[in-house]
């Protein structure tokens, strides 16, 4: 956790992603990441020098996912979790049988999580978007829209007027992995029928083979988005 919560901090601090008085939803899929997020955010509320509150919201997309090992670490942690059911996953596969199910299903759980965050008062979701996501966002970006971008560790909503906060773009999915199996973490098994066939998925594939061929890659490319001129990268200690 004294790993974890060193990335997670640099993130916070470097992108002033907390301010006092924040209240903050958690996105919690029952996912590795996710899951991790919850419990480091927990964590860092109870020394983090801005006092925050933080709620977790979980939304159950019809795919009849067992959510009670998530139920019971959150009243272990005494974190406030809050159930959303929806038809979410019936409407993408079922009724409107998509045949990119990712782009549509996506869209309607940003709207339930972001309606579900502003119910409860909150002004910040956090994401729990890691390091690699931001790799594979970039290339999938540049690969298949012919754009250079990616998402910003802090992003405003004008219609919502929430912010989104990705505090894991520090933290390496290995180091996730790691922390789950070390503390036997219960991630709930995805039973999305599109999950592992995704191009976020084949995106995943080719950086691991990249990285492979020639060590160190990664660190580059990241290096290049932070020091880049993509809209939201510029760290709050650089103007």
């Amino acid at each position: 956790m004294r790993k974890l919560l060193s990335h997670l901090r640099k993130a916070v601090d470097d992108y002033n992603m907390i301010q006092e008085g924040d209240r903050i939803a958690v996105g919690v899929s029952g996912g590795k990441d996710s899951i991790v997020l919850m419990l480091a955010l927990n964590e860092l509320k109870r020394f983090y020098p801005k006092k925050f509150t933080l709620k977790a919201i979980c939304l159950d997309l019809g795919f009849k996912a067992d959510y009670q090992p998530l139920v019971d670490l959150c009243r272990d942690k005494n974190i406030e979790l809050h159930m959303v059911k929806t038809q979410i996953g019936e409407i993408v596969f079922d009724v409107r049988k998509e045949t990119n199910p990712c782009s549509l299903c996506a869209k309607m759980r940003r709207g339930a999580l972001h309606e579900k965050a502003k119910e409860l008062g909150c002004n910040k979701v956090a994401l729990g978007h890691h390091y690699d996501d931001v790799l594979e966002t970039f290339f999938l970006c540049l690969f298949n829209e012919a754009r250079i971008s990616c998402f910003s560790p802090v992003t405003y909503l004008d219609r919502t007027q929430l912010y989104l906060i990705r505090p894991l773009i520090y933290t390496e999915e290995r180091e996730i992995k790691r922390f789950v199996s070390d503390n036997n973490l219960p991630v709930i098994f995805n039973p999305c029928p599109a999950d592992g066939k995704t191009n976020r998925q084949d995106m995943k594939n080719y950086i691991v083979s990249l990285n492979r061929e020639r060590h160190g890659i990664k660190e580059k490319i990241f290096h290049a988005i932070a020091n880049s001129q993509i809209d939201g990268w510029r760290k709050e200690n650089e103007g």
